[in-house]
């Protein structure tokens, strides 16, 4: 999103200096002036500013500890301690290369026509954020601290690639999961956020729409035309095809599933895979670790509408329910299929209802994403049980079958839920000033069409470009630690420790 100017002192004193002669000239001068300043200079509102700070802090517990201690129930005791390593160093590092260059390269304007791919280095060590700088938010003239926007994302970029590493757990050598987490984000994640996410903001293209419509002459409307254009071009690829990704259906889940898959399949299944039994030492830690990634989410999706207004409630709603539909949808079929309920099952479906909801969340209605909810499981089911068995790829804790497919079914989905003849709330026309609330032309048929663009555009980006970044990891450092190893567990074989001590 791009950034807002930001006004200092001076001109907060030049402000009060027009007000002061306005107040000479007459008192319809003066609320000119006055309502001027206000369009120039807006200030961030502490609600939202707030909410946005807390919704950060949600997001972080979803990583640490949330994934950690899911991931880490799933795999075997001698693994834990692995995963947790694994998971609290990929936060770390990300963090750092996020204030570094990640956020500039994500969402920042880039250079001519590379823009549409990847942002630039204006932002680079976060330079040129201030306390009083500010992000554009979804609402004309509703801002928020750039500081609470860029760590707010920055939640976002450390919690994608952790994800990841549950498709290849309890094989891969920890020097290559800093190497080719560092490449991934760098050359994976940062440009598709730049491509889903980044735009001039409402304010930009309102304002320059408005200067279309008060052009009197064919060269003013000419020139305001041109304006118009190199705003609303001033975008991602995949925001200027009109995607819909409210919270990070493609930018986290596909993203991070599809590389997971390309991950698990390189570096090959588990010694004794499909001859050993490899249950999850500890559902306990697992069900711990889900329960704080559904309370977790609810930063993650109604915290992704930055203001703390209606639209963040339907957010939060929407993550309730198509999460507690999906834990009961992947449970009953499970008990219907197998002949036992289990726990495992469900909170495997509420994570699959938080990834399909993800990039609905602020578009659907809550009878929508209830349906989304139940639907969503059973495919994923499908995918972790049938398909993964049939093909016979060792995706560990099913990053695939949970949040690629998942995530496919959420963002194709949001085309038709964010109707209003489902319950959605339509699309948005941001050359309409106010845009906020102003209804854009939708035709389902196209939208789908979209959204489909933009899965297929994450699943190559990210497939293809994972692809080589494992092979490059290889070369470099390998990607797998020896037989050996494996069989002692990575907690001593990598790490010295152990999980448990007894």
């Amino acid at each position: 999103m791009m950034n807002r100017p930001t006004f200092g002192g001076a001109a907060k004193a030049a402000a009060l200096g027009l007000m002061a002669s306005a107040a000479t000239a007459g008192l319809a001068f003066a609320e000119e002036a006055a309502e001027a300043a206000a369009v120039v200079a807006p200030v961030a509102n502490k609600g939202d500013t707030a909410w946005l700070l807390v919704s950060t802090v949600l997001v972080l517990m979803m990583s640490i500890p949330g994934l950690a201690l899911f991931y880490g129930g799933l795999v075997r005791t001698k693994n834990m301690l692995s995963v947790l390593t694994q998971v609290f160093m990929i936060v770390s590092l990300v963090a750092v290369v996020w204030v570094l260059f990640g956020y500039s390269l994500a969402f920042t304007e880039g250079s001519g026509s590379l823009n549409a791919f990847v942002g630039g280095f204006s932002r680079m060590f976060l330079a040129g954020i201030t306390p009083d700088s500010t992000s554009a938010t979804f609402s004309n003239g509703v801002v928020v601290p750039e500081f609470a926007y860029m760590a707010f994302q920055m939640t976002f970029a450390c919690i994608t690639p952790a994800l990841i590493v549950g498709a290849f757990a309890e094989r891969i050598k920890f020097s290559a999961v800093i190497l080719f987490v560092l490449l991934w984000v760098t050359l994976v994640y940062f440009p598709i956020a730049h491509a889903v996410w980044y735009w001039a903001g409402p304010d930009a293209i309102g304002d320059a729409a408005k200067a279309l419509a008060a052009a009197t002459d064919d060269a003013a409307k000419k020139t305001a035309q041109d304006a118009l254009d190199a705003v609303t071009g001033n975008a991602g690829y995949l925001f200027q095809l009109g995607a819909l990704d409210f919270a990070g259906g493609t930018v986290v889940h596909i993203n991070a599933g599809i590389a997971g898959l390309v991950g698990c399949i390189m570096i090959g299944k588990r010694v004794g895979y499909g001859k050993e039994a490899m249950p999850p030492h500890s559902l306990t830690m697992t069900m711990i670790g889900a329960s704080l990634l559904w309370v977790g989410w609810f930063g993650f999706n109604a915290g992704s509408n930055l203001e703390a207004n209606g639209v963040t409630a339907l957010a939060f709603v929407n993550t309730f329910v198509a999460t507690a539909a999906a834990a009961m949808s992947w449970l009953f079929v499970e008990w219907a299929t197998k002949g036992k309920p289990s726990l495992l099952g469900m909170v495997s479906g509420a994570v699959a209802g938080l990834v399909a909801v993800t990039p609905a969340s602020g578009y659907a209605g809550p009878m929508g994403s209830l349906v989304l909810g139940l639907i969503v499981s059973p495919a994923c089911l499908f995918f972790v049980s049938t398909v993964k068995n049939k093909i016979g790829y060792d995706d560990a804790l099913d990053v695939f079958g949970i949040h690629c497919v998942g995530g496919v079914i959420g963002a194709i989905a949001t085309g038709i839920l964010v109707s209003p003849d489902f319950g959605g709330v339509g699309l948005t026309d941001y050359t309409i000033k106010p845009g906020s609330g102003s209804p854009g032309a939708y035709v389902m048929a196209d939208q789908v069409i979209i959204q489909i663009k933009a899965v297929l555009y994450t699943l190559l980006w990210s497939g293809v470009g994972s692809a080589i970044l494992y092979k490059v990891v290889d070369v470099i450092v390998g990607l797998r630690v020896p037989v050996d190893a494996e069989r002692e567990g990575l907690d001593v074989a990598e790490h010295g420790e152990r999980a448990y001590n007894m």
